[in-house]
């Protein structure tokens, strides 16, 4: 099994983002006369527009400074770690396993928009013509893994462990692989490279977007499941009143003009 690692990499938007730049922080209630500053990071577009609609609806007394990151476990580890206040980026089964294996306390606080991922290929062009002993890849965390490993079970290329919770599963929970599929397991951000290398590749429609492909029209077999919605992330110093501020900018009528202009995405608030 192979892996691949990004090197993290943090591009500012605005100067001074990683700086305060305020009378107060987010874990502060803002006065007549204080702006509180919430830095705010996400990955990709859809995403990173999303952020930037909501700086703009942001009420009276709070701004968002967004960041654009180029990995979910930097973007994790700034949270945990406090350089930032919130993030926009993963879903919950991905902040929940984080949690676990870092002893961190991230919470989710609110859900804009479930999205279709789906499995593409440049050599075939129905799933039907998957070759025996095809290189699938597939994401190298368990809730992506899980997930890319149920959607390849429910249309019968391989069968799971009956016992094992299907979005747990890992490739030791292949019961039967009956085409001989060989995985290879890379982090998100790397499976448009690896759609250059593999038969069958799993990608979310953000990142597969840069190749110039969507999901409804260039995925073999593709999945919508709400549990997967992607999350508005608080770190744990960030006060109940900022929160509010942050959930009413991320579902404000500007964000949802984004979210439903975008055929591979849709509302979840």
């Amino acid at each position: 099994m192979t892996s691949h690692r990004l090197l993290p990499f943090v591009a500012l938007l605005g100067a001074g983002a990683l700086l305060a730049g305020c009378a107060g922080g987010a874990g502060d209630t803002p006065g007549a006369d204080e702006t509180v500053t919430i830095r705010v990071a996400a990955v990709t577009s859809p995403a990173t527009d999303i952020v930037e609609a909501a700086a703009a609806q942001i009420e009276d007394g709070y701004e968002i400074e967004p960041l654009t990151v180029t990995d979910y476990v930097t973007v994790n580890n700034m949270l945990a770690a406090g350089d930032i206040e919130a993030s926009f980026s993963q879903h919950e089964p991905y902040m929940q396993e984080f949690n676990e294996k870092n002893d961190a306390s991230l919470e989710a606080v609110q859900t804009v928009y479930n999205f279709v991922i789906g499995f593409y290929s440049q050599t075939v062009q129905d799933i039907d013509d998957l070759p025996d002993g095809a290189r699938v890849a597939i994401p190298n965390d368990s809730s992506n893994a899980g997930r890319a490993l149920k959607l390849l079970a429910d249309n019968d290329l391989l069968t799971l462990d009956p016992a094992v919770d299907p979005y747990a599963a890992t490739v030791d929970d292949i019961a039967e692989n009956p085409r001989g599929l060989e995985f290879l397991q890379v982090e998100i951000a790397q499976l448009n490279t690896a759609y250059e290398e593999a038969d069958l590749v799993f990608q979310w429609p953000s990142h597969i977007a840069a190749l110039g492909l969507t999901p409804a029209d260039d995925g073999l077999i593709t999945e919508l499941d709400d549990r997967f919605a992607l999350q508005l992330v608080v770190g744990d110093d960030v006060d109940d009143q900022t929160v509010a501020a942050l959930r009413a900018a991320f579902t404000s009528d500007a964000v949802l003009h984004i979210i439903e202009a975008n055929p591979s995405i849709e509302p979840a608030f």
